[in-house]
Formats: C-alpha cells, structure tokens, sequence
C-alpha cells in the first residue's frame, strides 16, 4: 500500500471550492469557475507522499514553470490566466498558486527521452525497446538516444504508479489526430528546452508535460520542466555508464534506500521522516536548478 503517510487536511477559503489534494498540488475552483492551483511543500518518493516538506519547493516549482511558460509560448499555449492571490487566501501561498483555465485533460502523462535512465532503462535492458520503439543495441545508464523519443504513460492516482504504455494505446485511447498532437507538441517542447538548458550547463534528460484542450485548441497545463517533472544532470560530469548526479529528488530517493533510514521498500510500512540535512541537500537541489536555469538568485519569501 502506498499514497500518503499523512494525508493534509484541505484549507477551506472563502469564496474557494476544494476539489483535490495531489501529490504536491492543491487544487480549487473559485466562483468564476476558474482553477486555483497551489503548489505545496510535499515531496513525493517510491509513490509515497512523504510526512517530511522541503521548504520553499512549491515556489520553486510555480516560479520555475512561469519562466518556462514565457519560453514556450510560442510553440504551446498554456493554462495560466493570473499569478494574482485570490481573495482571503492566506498569505503564505503567495508565489506558489495559479489562476488557471479550466481544461478538458488528457489522461496521458506525455514523456519525452534524449537520454536513457529510469523505467526506460528498465525495458530497454530487457526487450531492447522503450514504449515498443526499438533502439540500438550498446546503451547504458545515461546514454544520449540518437534522436530524442515520445514515451507516453498512463496518469496514475496518488498512491499509485505511472505506467508507460505505446504510441498505438495513446492512439487508441484518444484517438490518432490528439495522439499526434501530443507527440508532436511534446517533442517540439521537449527539443526547445533542451536547448535552453544545454546553454546552462545542464542536461534535459527526460520530462513530462500535461496537456488539456480548450475547445479545439491544445494547451500545456500543470507544472513544466520542474525537478519534479524533470530530470537535470549536470553537463559537465555526465558520464554514460553510471547514474548521474541530479538537480532533483535523487538525494531523497538515496536515503530512503539507505540503511540510514531503516526503511525496507518492499514492505507495507510507510517511510519515516526526513532528517533535516536531507531536508537542506533537497531544497538545495531544488534552488540550484531555479538558479542554472534562470540565471537569477532564489530569495526565499
């Protein structure tokens, strides 16, 4: 069993309607119809939400998809009407809640890969393939693919894990002109910010975005290319061969597999809450990514 250890009780805000508690996001409607979206401090790990938060990440996280947001717009539009504070909310979500439109989502968790790691390793170590696309023999743990590739998932609950699935299900789920759509916007985004950070110092290994249409048009939702959605490796120690250090998660995901910890994954018991140098090393992570990829100094609110 996994989810939340401790699962938050949702803030009730005049004028505010709750309507779901995620992994980190918060999400309301307010009386226009429109989604408030709060991003909070939880940090998520092996599908369990941690009872431990990272100061400032759910600011990071906000500010870092607006700075993505105006990098892309060109290519897709986005959900965001206003980063304006709603009415009686408390001060403490200032910078990290969005006014969004309301979309019809797609039930697709749209991956894009330039390198090999994570479940993509996973499957090309067995069947050669990745989401059913075969790929040449001779890649390791880091390896840059030949041309980056759509490996799209299915969206899973809390609690529960992503599941990649092939090109032909997305189409079948949602039919074959959306499912190009898809693939074409997310490997135009994907290739863009690639860039972006490859000019930073940074690789874009892999990232997921989130699409919903309004009307006929399809529009980027959610966070984006976030150390939550992404995974950043430094240039200048990438290596193929071995795991690379991360501007993300990894520190947490290291300790929970630790004898540190004392955790055994494999068990139904939940994990136990961070120390506070794992709690510093994360932030730090978090702040460094914002700052690489900005090229501004974090000042915490």
């Amino acid at each position: 069993m996994s989810g939340f250890v401790e699962k938050p009780e949702p803030l009730q805000v005049s004028g505010l309607v709750h309507l779901h508690t995620g992994k980190v996001r918060d999400l309301y409607r307010n009386e226009a119809g429109d989604l408030v979206m709060v991003a909070s401090d939880r940090i998520s790990a092996y599908d369990w939400v941690l009872p431990t938060e990272i100061p400032d990440k759910g600011r990071v996280l906000t500010q870092l998809s607006l700075w993505w947001f105006d990098r892309l717009r060109d290519l897709v539009p986005n959900h965001v009407i206003s980063t304006e504070l709603p009415a009686g909310a408390p001060a403490d979500w200032e910078g990290r809640t969005l006014v969004c439109r309301s979309l019809r989502m797609v039930p697709v968790e749209c991956v894009a890969r330039g390198y090999l790691t994570g479940s993509g390793l996973v499957e090309y170590r067995e069947s050669r393939t990745v989401c059913g696309l075969e790929l040449p023999e001779g890649l390791s743990d880091g390896s840059e693919l030949p041309a980056p590739i759509f490996t799209p998932a299915t969206k899973a609950a809390v609690g529960d894990h992503d599941e990649n699935v092939s090109y032909e299900e997305v189409a079948r789920q949602v039919g074959a002109e959306t499912a190009e759509a898809l693939r074409t916007t997310t490997l135009a985004v994907y290739a863009r910010a690639r860039d972006i950070a490859r000019e930073r110092g940074i690789i874009l290994a892999d990232t997921k975005f989130e699409f919903g249409f309004d009307g006929d048009d399809l529009v980027i939702a959610d966070e984006v290319l976030t150390p939550d959605s992404s995974r950043f490796w430094p240039a200048a120690t990438w290596e193929p061969g071995r795991a690379q250090p991360s501007y993300d998660k990894q520190y947490v995901r290291d300790w929970l597999t630790s004898p540190a910890s004392g955790w055994d994954r494999g068990s139904e018991q939940p994990p136990p809450a961070l120390p506070q140098d794992v709690v510093d090393a994360t932030r730090a992570k978090y702040t460094e990514a914002y700052e690489l990829l900005t090229g501004t100094a974090w000042t915490a609110r």
